[in-house]
């Protein structure tokens, strides 16, 4: 039986998830779109909290489907992950569209009107299979590595990081809301 993670794990998962977010979304702007650099998200430091909490919710709800299983098991499980992960972070997009459209006046990301298959131009069905194949990235690679690393740490370290992590963020979050 595995243990169950504790808060500061979490907020250690989070961060590693939206800063790795934020890479991606550079990457695909800067290498893949060629569009040229430009702060993809709300905040100014190198996270986009939409891809911390997308993972954490695949952490809390789907890792448990895999986390310590046999490899069959594994194999077997990635299209019911990918479907799980992709369905779950279009919902959230969606949801954090409507909550940003409502208390910003408008979502920082592109709108997705030119995709194909898409509603109202918040989600589209290309980036949602890009969301999905994400999720089984992330969960059945990106995450037994966190969680080696995580545990090599000892809690005390997660917890000060984990602070020291809110804290910048909670610098980053008011001077965001002055500046913008």
């Amino acid at each position: 039986m595995t243990k169950p993670y504790r808060f500061w794990e979490y907020v250690l998962f989070f961060f590693g998830y939206a800063c790795i977010g934020y890479l991606y979304e550079t990457i695909l702007e800067v290498v893949i779109y060629r569009w040229g650099f430009s702060n993809r998200g709300v905040l100014f430091g190198p996270w986009l909290p939409v891809y911390g909490v997308g993972v954490v919710i695949f952490v809390l709800l789907w890792y448990r489907l895999i986390q310590n299983k046999p490899s069959k098991t594994k194999v077997l499980m990635i299209p019911v992950i990918f479907l799980l992960t992709m369905a779950t972070a279009t919902l959230l997009e969606l949801v954090t569209s409507y909550l940003l459209e409502w208390t910003m006046g408008s979502w920082p990301w592109q709108t997705y009107t030119s995709y194909a298959l898409n509603y109202q131009g918040r989600i589209a069905l290309n980036p949602s299979l890009r969301f999905g194949l994400g999720g089984v990235l992330f969960l059945y690679s990106i995450q037994p590595f966190f969680d080696r690393k995580v545990g090599e740490m000892g809690e005390s370290k997660v917890k000060y990081l984990s602070m020291t992590l809110l804290a910048l963020v909670f610098v980053d979050v008011v001077v965001s809301l002055i500046i913008k």
